[in-house]
């Protein structure tokens, strides 16, 4: 469509223009930096307001966000241990699978019908 390696963006959706420089270390390492500054200024704005939680622990300063945090990584972890549980060999449905190189596999025995195909 584009050749975006000389910079091109012509006839790409604007959308698409608009997000074409993202993947450029300069502009990641940039918008590292945004996202960090918006979460220690909404870090920030949450001790300038007064909270009516209905636990203790809903009072302390930024606990959504570190809540947050802490049950994504928990979430990370624990999908980590459930692979190691449930995880199968890489031909596992090998002997099952119909676009098996092998067509005795997939249940049809070439060399029956003298290398014809079957009618």
């Amino acid at each position: 469509m584009t050749d975006q390696s000389n910079g091109k963006t012509e006839g790409m959706p604007p959308l698409a223009r608009l997000l074409s420089g993202i993947d450029k270390p300069r502009n990641v390492a940039r918008l590292f930096y945004l996202l960090l500054a918006v979460c220690v200024a909404l870090g920030l704005a949450d001790l300038f307001y007064s909270k009516h939680g209905y636990f203790a622990v809903e009072e302390f300063p930024a606990i959504y966000g570190l809540f947050g945090f802490v049950v994504y990584a928990a979430v990370i972890f624990l999908a980590k241990g459930l692979r190691l549980i449930i995880k199968r060999p890489e031909d596992y449905y090998e002997p099952f699978a119909i676009d098996t190189e092998d067509e005795r596999a997939a249940g049809s025995a070439p060399e029956a019908t003298g290398g014809k195909p079957n009618a």
